[in-house]
């Protein structure tokens, strides 16, 4: 997949980002008071892909490295503490 295009989608809220498959490829979170956490599954309902814990009121830049990580649709399933999240994808 080297060399597609990579897109972006800025989220909320739990839920899918509605993109279908894809490789994530970077994250950026902006996170406030508390204790800041999002989790990615496969699609809704499927295994979690990308777990973390961040620091609070702050902006976190997560790059995947290789090919990504490849799922069949982007859903955040855990959206605690943060205000948005900008998904890299390709």
């Amino acid at each position: 997949m080297a060399g597609s295009d990579v897109r972006s989608k800025r989220l909320t809220a739990t839920g899918s980002a509605g993109v279908g498959p894809a490789r994530i490829r970077q994250v950026q979170v902006k996170t406030t008071t508390g204790s800041p956490r999002v989790t990615f599954t496969d699609a809704n309902g499927g295994s979690v892909v990308l777990d973390m814990d961040l620091d609070a009121s702050d902006t976190h830049s997560v790059n995947i490295p290789d090919e990504g990580i490849r799922v069949s649709d982007i859903y955040i399933s855990v959206f605690t503490a943060c205000t948005s999240v900008t998904v890299f994808y390709s």
